[in-house]
């Protein structure tokens, strides 16, 4: 008999994946300007730096797992049967219309 089970782990994931990319986008840009600018500004530029952080909820590999969990979210379902878990396709409803 398997049981389906929730899991109290972090969730990283974004509403859709653009603006998960965005979030991306936003936090990259956030980086590289913050490190570019610091020969013409100075260390004040790394003042960016946290703002990235924000962007990508984390750290670069938190929006990586987000960015995973974005796009499979809804595709895949956790089943655990004896003390054994798998990852399963989930089974495709028809859409009404």
């Amino acid at each position: 008999m398997s049981t389906r089970t929730t899991t109290t782990a972090p969730d990283f994931a974004s509403k859709s994946v653009p603006r998960h990319l965005a979030r991306g986008a936003i936090g990259l840009a956030l980086i590289g300007g913050a490190l570019a600018l610091v020969p013409v500004v100075g260390p004040v530029a790394l003042l960016a730096a946290p703002l990235a952080l924000v962007a990508f909820r984390g750290c670069p590999t938190c929006w990586a797992v987000g960015l995973a969990q974005t796009v499979s979210r809804g595709r895949l379902e956790r089943q655990c049967a004896d003390g054994v878990c798998t990852l399963e396709k989930r089974p495709r409803t028809p859409v009404r219309q």
